[in-house]
């Protein structure tokens, strides 16, 4: 019986398949391997197709969302920001190259289990990505800047989409404290593999009971973040963490003296305002 790999030495083992390339040799991919990422992809595309219509619960691939972010979510009829068809874009080739990180990690002699078994913990449900050699693994696609967070070992500090409660919810329902992420820099093509330290870890069972609570209030929580200076001439934006948020509008309603916000249009993207006490020389844009 061969014996198993070390998680630690999951990513040196995948490049060491996939530089077989560089040296001229094939990589040999068996048959049902093949067939079976076929299957996930069509699978994946499938999915990608069919309109989902959004949960106004609590789940744990939200836990780490701000919970005035959360409270309209669950208590507002009309629906947030539409997405860009850009974004259903972004959606679709992160689930294509989650199946090709699941297939690389297959063929560096890794065991992979448990792919998308729901969980549960105090009646908030989830689906984990699955189990690499036994240990709870979450799979993320990442830009170059959230990349370096999990390379780094830094995400704890800055976690606007709440990853680490969404890790930690997946091992408090499967009675452990091992668990990772396993990252790809969609840019590069790099890959990063990041173990959270226990300590840095949230409390997830009071994180659930707190939000219970908060989300069941009949106003909302205080807003999630402050405003940020916007150059030197006195203008406040929205700081990251809002910029995603699809209820960022109504939750500003009261920005700019009750006119709300306002959108300039920059060549690296929109960027709202709260205050604007100099007019940008960009383009003005509706939200």
């Amino acid at each position: 019986m061969s014996q198993q790999k070390d998680l630690d030495d999951l990513i040196k083992d995948i490049y060491s398949v996939i530089e077989k390339l560089s040296d001229n040799e094939n990589i040999i991919i068996p048959e049902d391997l093949i067939e079976d990422f076929g299957e996930r992809i069509k699978s994946a595309l499938v999915h990608w197709c069919t309109p989902k219509k959004q949960s106004k619960g609590l789940r744990m691939s939200n836990l780490g969302r701000p919970a005035r972010q959360l409270w309209y979510e669950a208590n507002r009829k009309e629906e947030g920001t539409k997405l860009k068809a850009s974004t259903h874009i972004k959606f679709l080739y992160g689930h294509l190259l989650e199946e090709l990180i699941l297939l690389l990690v297959k063929l560096s002699g890794h065991t992979v289990t448990e792919e998308q078994k729901e969980v549960e913990v105090d009646g908030i449900k989830g689906h984990i990505d699955c189990k690499i050699n036994g240990e709870v693994v979450d799979i993320k696609t990442s830009s170059n800047f959230g990349f370096k967070k999990f390379k780094e070992g830094t995400l704890y500090n800055d976690d606007p989409f709440g990853y680490m409660h969404q890790l930690s919810a997946y091992e408090e329902a499967e009675g452990t404290e091992e668990g990772g992420f396993l990252a790809i820099n969609k840019e590069t093509g790099e890959l990063a593999f990041f173990r959270p330290g226990y300590l840095t870890k949230p409390n997830i069972k009071d994180r659930i009971d707190n939000l219970k609570i908060e989300i069941s209030s009949d106003s909302p929580p205080e807003r999630c973040y402050k405003p940020v200076a916007e150059g030197k001439k006195g203008n406040l934006k929205l700081a990251t963490g809002c910029v995603y948020c699809a209820f960022k509008k109504e939750c500003w309603s009261d920005a700019n003296n009750g006119r709300g916000l306002r959108a300039f249009r920059y060549a690296n993207g929109a960027r709202y305002l709260t205050r604007v006490a100099s007019i940008p020389n960009v383009p003005e844009i509706l939200i």
